[in-house]
């Protein structure tokens, strides 16, 4: 069986802890890092946490089985499933400065045969503990980042061996090269530059248009692109967070969505003035349903668009950090149903209330869930003064 060499993972790690948090910049002396991680993640999070040990940080480890999630779900109560430890998570949140999620799914599948309605009540049991960290992080004082351990599993799941599986995240996050840190400043400074031309453009729309999909957005006041903040390792996409009151139209995604291991196939749905008014799969619709019908969840909560220059994934991965990144012939889009980014708020978010973003069109929910498709398309801007302008096609900005 393959295994990632001991060189590998330090590079690995160390673009976690000494580029991607502190967006960008790498995590500052004294700084108190908690680091989560699956079980079969454990040799990617010990190079994490001798990273942040030599970076003079602070280290939280937080091991999690599997096993024990299936228990909770198959045999807790709905009141067990919505037990929240306040003060406990209320110290956590006081406490760390950074989130490292190192993500590493044994089995991938391995809630595929639990109740849909109690994995995702027991995912909104921890919502105060995320409104926090976001409240947090609005001030300025938290930052967090994914990256992916391969397994055997995950890698059937994408119909690749373990060994090609890595190549691909080795790939996508430049392990191979002799410092991937400065590989990825030169990415996200490439990014940024893209990033800046958005941003001066007087966007009112933006108009989708591929096979199954023609879909209207209104990006909304006081918004910005964002890309390349070290959230997500690797992190090419170039996203925002529109008005969700104005989106319409139908979209389509081929690419496969895994959540809560569930696999769901062949979605489309079609928005009317902001809400999703039907949708359908060909795989998991019941799941799906459960999903969408969560307290806003049946709203967009970002729009995102990968540039293949940027990305090296050209594989399917069967997970959504990879996916929402995917490169191949024409990139990809993806939306996120479900909860708002208030990074993308165009001003000092620290000083907004919930209820100014909410009157903004940002939307609030305890899901994010970003579905993906991958197919040719085209994005016309559709600016205030009523020019239209191309800004992508075959996979690139064009600006």
């Amino acid at each position: 069986m393959y295994t990632p060499s001991s060189q590998i993972l330090k590079k690995y790690a160390d673009v976690m802890i000494k580029f991607a948090l502190n967006s960008g910049k790498g995590i500052k002396k004294n700084d108190v890092v908690y680091i989560a991680t699956s079980l079969p993640g454990l040799a990617l999070a010990k190079e994490v946490y001798k990273s942040v040990l030599s970076g003079g940080g602070y280290p939280m480890i937080n091991i999690i089985d599997d096993d024990f999630k299936l228990l909770q779900v198959k045999n807790a109560t709905n009141e067990q499933l919505s037990f929240f430890p306040q003060k406990f998570y209320r110290g956590l949140a006081d406490t760390i400065d950074h989130w490292v999620r190192i993500l590493a799914d044994e089995d991938p599948m391995y809630l595929k045969n639990a109740d849909p309605a109690k994995v995702l009540l027991s995912n909104r049991a921890t919502r105060k503990f995320r409104e926090w960290l976001d409240q947090k992080e609005d001030k300025g004082k938290f930052t967090w980042t994914l990256c992916l351990y391969g397994t055997e599993k995950m890698a059937q799941e994408a119909g690749l061996s373990l060994e090609e599986y890595w190549k691909q995240i080795r790939k996508a996050c430049f392990l191979d090269e002799s410092n991937p840190v400065k590989k990825w400043k030169s990415v996200f400074a490439e990014m940024q530059r893209l990033i800046d031309k958005l941003n001066k453009l007087p966007i009112n729309k933006l108009h989708v248009e591929a096979q199954g999909t023609d879909l209207w957005i209104t990006l909304g006041e006081k918004r910005k692109w964002l890309g390349g903040s070290g959230r997500n390792i690797p992190s090419f996409e170039i996203f925002t967070s529109p008005d969700w009151r104005g989106t319409n139209g139908t979209v389509y995604f081929d690419l496969p969505l895994y959540r809560y291991g569930n696999v769901i196939k062949d979605i489309k749905l079609e928005f009317k003035a902001g809400r999703i008014v039907n949708h359908s799969a060909s795989k998991n619709g019941k799941f799906l349903t459960e999903l969408i019908n969560q307290k806003n969840a049946d709203k967009i909560g970002e729009f995102s668009l990968t540039d293949n220059r940027f990305s090296h994934i050209s594989k399917f991965m069967a997970d959504s950090l990879y996916d929402e990144n995917f490169g191949g012939k024409y990139g990809n889009t993806h939306l996120a149903v479900g909860n708002s980014y208030h990074d993308t708020f165009n001003g000092d978010a620290s000083k907004m209330t919930k209820a100014q973003f909410t009157k903004l069109g940002f939307n609030h929910s305890m899901e994010h869930t970003d579905i993906i498709a991958t197919s040719d398309r085209t994005v016309t801007a559709v600016l205030h003064d009523g020019t239209e302008m191309v800004i992508y096609r075959k996979g690139r900005f064009v600006i």
